[in-house]
């Protein structure tokens, strides 16, 4: 059957899919079978169980579940925009904050926006690529 994730938690290493017969099946960590970890949306297919539980459940749609590029936005140019055009806001043009790049733009005479930009660099390395995506798209 095929359906889509609703929720995962890794502190209990469980989730609910909702499948496409409009019916909720919990599921076990235990059952996953792809090396990305499950989350939100992700559609899926799976069998189930007597119980009614979801086993056996595969990704669908591998290919947008890139390892370096989930979303949109790439990190890497985003932290390489901060380090070397943060001063001027570029990586937030690039992320599509408008606003925020305007305000860096009319205070980088003063530098408080390349400290800010080297701080995000570094931020932006230590984010992983799904939260980033979640986060930047």
């Amino acid at each position: 059957m095929k359906g889509q994730i609703l929720d995962y938690s890794v502190q209990t290493n469980s989730g609910v899919i909702t499948g496409d017969d409009q019916n909720r099946y919990q599921f076990s960590g235990v059952q996953w079978r792809d090396q990305y970890a499950p989350s939100r949306g992700q559609r899926v297919d799976f069998a189930i169980d007597g119980a009614g539980q979801a086993i056996d459940i595969y990704l669908m749609n591998k290919s947008i579940q890139l390892p370096n590029q989930v979303g949109e936005k790439n990190r890497i140019v985003a932290a390489l925009l901060a380090f070397f055009l943060g001063g001027f806001g570029a990586h937030k043009f690039y992320l599509g904050q408008i606003g925020w790049g305007i305000v860096y733009l009319i205070f980088c005479w003063t530098f408080i926006p390349s400290i800010v930009a080297f701080i995000e660099f570094i931020i932006y390395l230590c984010t992983s690529d799904q939260d980033f995506a979640r986060k930047y798209g």
